[in-house]
């Protein structure tokens, strides 16, 4: 799974402002309900990865039974908070 074909998937295009403000939440929705439905560890990971972005992801000891995928889960909420300017 890649991001451009989740983004796709759930909101119809790769522009998330492009996204009318009503379709964002049922989006999201179906995204949770696909993860919580999902078996394959790379497929839940990447659905998470996007639900995080979105500010939508369960939290890791939800999410995520095996400690590789939490700690995965974790370097890339690392990444991506050093990525953000600082809000000093």
């Amino acid at each position: 799974m890649d991001m451009n074909d989740l983004m796709l998937r759930y909101f119809g295009t790769l522009d998330l402002s492009a996204v009318a403000p009503t379709a964002l939440p049922a989006g999201i929705d179906q995204m949770q309900v696909d993860f919580g439905l999902e078996k394959d560890r790379g497929k839940r990971f990447a659905l998470w990865s996007l639900l995080y972005m979105l500010d939508a992801a369960p939290d890791l000891d939800v999410a995520f039974t095996d400690e590789a995928d939490r700690e995965a889960a974790r370097n890339l909420m690392d990444l991506m908070a050093a990525q953000m300017p600082d809000s000093e």
